[in-house]
C-alpha cells in the first residue's frame, strides 16, 4: 500500500515538473498550424510560402525515407491532401498536449511527427543545427512525456474520476502506469539508450557531428547535373539542387559550352537566363525552377530537364564538350558531353 501510495505520488510530481516541457512542445506543433492556416494562408499552391514547396526542400538528404517524399512532391494533388492532413493532425496533437487531454496518445503523436521531422529535414540549417535539433528534441519529448503522464495540471487528471476504471486506459492518457518500479525502470532507460544512439547516429549522418570534420549542408548551394545531351540544335540537361539555403534558391547567371580546347561555343549570361522560356523548362517537382528578375532561379529540392536551342549547335564536331553552370555566388558546375 505505501508502495502504491510512492508511486502515485511520483507521477503527481513527474506530471507537475515536466508541465513546462508539454506547454512548449505543445505549441511548437500547435503554432505550426496556427501559422499555415489562422496567421496566413500557406496551403495553396503556386503561391509564396507554400507549405508543399518546404516539404519539397527535404527531398535532397532526407534519411529513410526519401521515396515517400518523392512520391508526394512528384504528384501535387496528393501533396496538397498529405499537407492539410498533416497541418490538422499538428493542431490536434499539439493543442491536446498542451491540455494534457489523452496525454500518453498525444505523446505518440508528437513522438512520431518529431521523428518524421528529424528523418526528413534533420540535415538542415544555415547557422546551427536548427531542424536537427527540433527533430531530436520532439522526440526525446514525447518519449519523457509519455512516461510522465500529464501530471495533476491536466484534462486527464480533472476527468479521471468520471472516465472508466481500466488499468488500459492510462496507457493513452495520464496516471500510474501497471508496471513494477523495476519494469518501469527498464523501460525509462533503456528508452533513453536507443534514443541517445538515435541522436549520435542522425548527428553523425547529417553533419558529422561525432567525428569526423563537421559539415553543413545548408551553406552553399549545390547543383547536380544529368542527362546532358546535344541533338539538332538543342542542347538539354536536367539540374537537381540538393544542398544550399532553403530560404532562397541558387541564382543561376551563366550557362556555358566549350569545346575540347576550351573555345566558349555558347554563353547565356544572367540577362538572358531571366528570360527563359517557360515552355523549355520541365519541373519534376513542386519546388520550381523559374526565371527571376535577374538570373534562372533553381530552388533546393527542385529538378527539371533544361533545353536550350541554338542554330550553332547543329553542326557540332564530334568530340568532347564542357557544359559549365554559374551561380551568383562565384561557384560553378561542370559537366562533360560526348558527341559520338
Amino acid at each position: 500500500m505505501k508502495q502504491q501510495q510512492e508511486q502515485l505520488t511520483a507521477y503527481t510530481l513527474a506530471g507537475i515538473f515536466t508541465l513546462s516541457l508539454r506547454l512548449i512542445v505543445g505549441w511548437t506543433y500547435f503554432s505550426a498550424f496556427w501559422r499555415r492556416l489562422v496567421l496566413e494562408n500557406k496551403l495553396i499552391p503556386d503561391s509564396a510560402g507554400y507549405i508543399g514547396e518546404k516539404f519539397n526542400h527535404f527531398l535532397p538528404n532526407s534519411l529513410g525515407i526519401k521515396p515517400v517524399i518523392e512520391y508526394l512532391v512528384s504528384t501535387p494533388d496528393l501533396l496538397w491532401w498529405a499537407m492539410v492532413i498533416f497541418t490538422i493532425v499538428e493542431g490536434i496533437v499539439g493543442l491536446l498536449y498542451m491540455l494534457g487531454f489523452f496525454t500518453r496518445l498525444m505523446s505518440i503523436g508528437v513522438f512520431s511527427l518529431a521523428f518524421g521531422i528529424l528523418l526528413g529535414s534533420g540535415w538542415l540549417g544555415t547557422t546551427c543545427l536548427d531542424e536537427w535539433q527540433i527533430g531530436i528534441l520532439g522526440v526525446s519529448a514525447g518519449f519523457t512525456i509519455f512516461l510522465s503522464g500529464g501530471g495533476k495540471y491536466s484534462l486527464d487528471y480533472l476527468l479521471q474520476s468520471k472516465l472508466p476504471k481500466n488499468k488500459w486506459l492510462v496507457w493513452i492518457t495520464s496516471g500510474e502506469l501497471p508496471l513494477s518500479m523495476k519494469r518501469l525502470s527498464k523501460v525509462a532507460i533503456g528508452g533513453a539508450v536507443v534514443l541517445f544512439i538515435v541522436a549520435l547516429y542522425t548527428n553523425q549522418v547529417f553533419h558529422n557531428g561525432v567525428w569526423g570534420p563537421l559539415h553543413n549542408k545548408s551553406v552553399k548551394p549545390k547543383i547536380e547535373i544529368s542527362n546532358a545531351g546535344i541533338q539538332n540544335d538543342a542542347l538539354t540537361f536536367k539540374v537537381y539542387r540538393v544542398e544550399g539555403a532553403d530560404v532562397y534558391g541558387s541564382f543561376l547567371i551563366g550557362i556555358t559550352l566549350k569545346d575540347a580546347n576550351g573555345k566558349v561555343l555558347l554563353q547565356k549570361d544572367g540577362e538572358e537566363l531571366a528570360q527563359f522560356p517557360l515552355t523549355n523548362i520541365t519541373n519534376d517537382y513542386v519546388a520550381k525552377v523559374a526565371p527571376g528578375k535577374h538570373s534562372l532561379i533553381i530552388p533546393l529540392g527542385s529538378k527539371a530537364t533544361l533545353t536550350i536551342r541554338d542554330n550553332m549547335l547543329k553542326n557540332l564536331t564530334e568530340g568532347r564538350y564542357e557544359l559549365i553552370l554559374t551561380d551568383v555566388s562565384g561557384i560553378t558546375w561542370k559537366q562533360e558531353i560526348a558527341i559520338d
